[in-house]
């Protein structure tokens, strides 16, 4: 026996169905009708249109556009793109590329060569003036300047030193002074009378908040919120019961007019089948087709056979015509111009006959006398 499931979850039950009020009850049988009355055409005459416009596509519109739109781009892209393109690239290999390549072979390879090598030349004898004259140069410009910058360094030093004292005791010392015994206390002074003024204005902008709060909320907030509450609320409920009523309504007219929809199309093709199609069928099951198969067996194949043997007799004599044509040329060539010259036999150096190489015997071509 199998062992019990002790950690299976119990199946899930469907979520239970909020009730329904007595409004949706009494307006859903009514507004269902009425939609239904409404819908029932408007699907009908939307299903006739949508038959129609496949048949119309698959008859006309697709076939139109295939001629029109795609197979006008497929034969000038096949028949004029591709062969001006390949046209196009023989003409730039033969004119762009190959002159090109030669002149890239035979011109500029050879005075890039000699552009290199006289760059090779010109740099061993910059190389030469570099280490022979301007790095002694240099180096006595660099230690006439190194004097130089020393001497300014030393009067350049003297006289900042001299500057930075008359700085300290002709304006930092006075200026800390003044900071520290007069503008601190003024400082001071002004900020707390800011701090004052700063506290009386937050307390006159708060009550002057607190009351425009109070105005706003009975002038307009309350109002709102009652008007919210007690007007707009219930009548948004019951907008939204009618809405999803007429929204069910709509679903529902809109399935069963489809499955009336079907009905009446299937009604509709099985009377076309029978007063059009079957009759149309049985009359070429029973008629078209045996006297089409007794034009095609005693009117068709006797013409087709005849016209066969006609187009071989043509040929034959087309072909006669031609062999004698081609006899004439040439017996008129040979009474005008003579006989051709026959070609003159050319010694081989092969044996002919029974005088064949052989390995055993000395009539080979190397061995013979």
């Amino acid at each position: 026996m199998d062992a019990p499931r002790k950690f299976e979850k119990p199946p899930a039950r469907p979520s239970p169905q909020p009730p329904e009020g007595c409004l949706a009850v009494a307006i859903r049988v009514p507004v269902r009708i009425v939609v239904l009355v409404l819908v029932v055409p408007v699907r009908l005459v939307w299903d006739g249109l949508v038959v129609g416009g496949r048949f119309l596509y698959r008859t006309v519109l697709r076939p139109v556009g295939r001629a029109v739109f795609v197979w006008p781009w497929v034969a000038l892209w096949r028949y004029v793109v591709v062969p001006l393109a390949k046209a196009l690239g023989w003409l730039t290999h033969l004119l762009v590329l190959v002159p090109l390549g030669w002149l890239y072979r035979y011109v500029l390879t050879p005075v890039g060569h000699g552009l290199a090598w006289s760059a090779r030349q010109i740099g061993s004898g910059l190389a030469w003036v570099y280490a022979r004259v301007l790095t002694p140069v240099g180096h006595a410009c660099a230690w006439v300047a190194g004097g130089v910058a020393a001497g300014v360094a030393w009067v350049v030093g003297g006289v900042a030193a001299g500057v930075a004292w008359l700085g300290r005791y002709l304006l930092v010392v006075p200026a800390g002074w003044l900071y520290a015994w007069i503008l601190t206390p003024i400082g001071h002074a002004v900020a707390w009378c800011g701090r004052g003024l700063l506290w009386l204005l937050s307390a006159i902008g708060t009550g002057i908040g607190v009351a425009l709060y109070w105005a706003a909320r009975i002038l307009l907030v309350l109002p709102a919120v009652a008007l919210w509450r007690w007007v707009l609320t219930p009548v948004g409920r019951v907008l939204v019961v009618v809405g999803r009523e007429v929204r069910d309504a709509l679903g529902h007219a809109w399935r069963i007019a489809g499955h009336i929809s079907l009905a009446v199309g299937r009604a509709l093709g099985t009377l076309f089948r029978w007063i059009f199609v079957a009759p149309v069928s049985w009359v070429y099951r029973t008629i078209l087709t045996p006297v089409g198969h007794v034009v095609r067996d005693l009117v068709l194949r006797p013409v087709a056979e005849a016209a066969r043997a006609v187009g071989r007799v043509t040929r034959q004599v087309l072909t006669a015509a031609r062999e004698s044509a081609r006899q004439a040329r040439a017996d008129f060539r040979r009474l005008v111009f003579g006989e051709p010259r026959q070609p003159e036999p050319v010694e081989r150096r092969e044996p002919m006959g029974d005088e064949t190489r052989t390995l055993g015997r000395s009539t080979t071509v190397l061995t013979k006398d």
